[in-house]
């Protein structure tokens, strides 16, 4: 087994706004994926939706500077740009449900080779079922990736042929970006598009337990 190192949870959040598009309308999903606001590259234009009714985020507020009535969906207190706005959380769903984002980056339990996503419920028995507004955000946005560790923490990989979990939505996921590697979902299954330094692709495919045809 070669040598390698995974990307810690800021060098993800990094590596997934890397490919934001300068302009781009972009919804940041509770967890791991609200990180990415505060790696968007300078002089990048990005302007940041949360589904509770804010347009025009900025990065997370310095410890001390904390404002707990303008939060995130995630209830985790932010900043607003010059310009920026918050307004009815129906209004945010409209945006959502009416293609107006151009990305939504979403935690998720399991992605599948072709691109259907489970992120909401596990299905274990006493778990509360809470999609949110994930499946809004899923189906609504022009591209829909998902940002999450490679592997469970019992070492089961969470891409995989076909979900066993509740799904939120179907062929919907269009990149997969993990603490070892980039992926892209296709009708046909799985295509590298990078991974650590030191992970070959063997490894990576034993891992996850799929074939996984090379980088274009």
């Amino acid at each position: 087994m070669s040598s390698y190192q995974k990307r810690s949870k800021d060098d993800l959040a990094r590596r997934v706004a890397q490919d934001i598009h300068d302009g781009a309308y972009v919804n940041l999903g509770i967890g791991q994926p609200t990180l990415v606001a505060n790696h968007i590259p300078e002089g990048r234009e990005v302007i940041l939706q949360s589904e509770n009714g804010i347009l025009g985020m900025g990065p997370a507020p310095a410890a001390g500077h904390e404002d707990y009535d303008l939060i995130n969906a995630g209830k985790q207190p932010v900043t607003l740009l010059p310009g920026g706005a918050y307004f009815h959380h129906a209004d945010s769903f409209a945006m959502m449900r009416g293609g107006h984002l151009d990305i939504c980056v979403l935690g998720a339990f399991q992605v599948s080779a072709t691109g259907d996503l489970a992120n909401w419920s596990t299905g274990e028995p006493g778990a509360i079922p809470a999609v949110g507004g994930a499946m809004d955000l899923a189906i609504g946005a022009k591209q829909t990736w998902v940002m999450m560790d490679l592997l469970t923490k019992q070492g089961a990989s969470k891409v995989v042929q076909q979900c066993t979990y509740p799904l939120t939505g179907v062929g919907c996921v269009k990149r997969i970006y993990t603490d070892l590697c980039t992926l892209a979902c296709t009708p046909t299954g799985l295509q590298l598009i990078d991974m650590v330094p030191g992970l070959t692709l063997p490894e990576l495919e034993q891992l996850v337990g799929l074939p996984i045809r090379p980088a274009a």
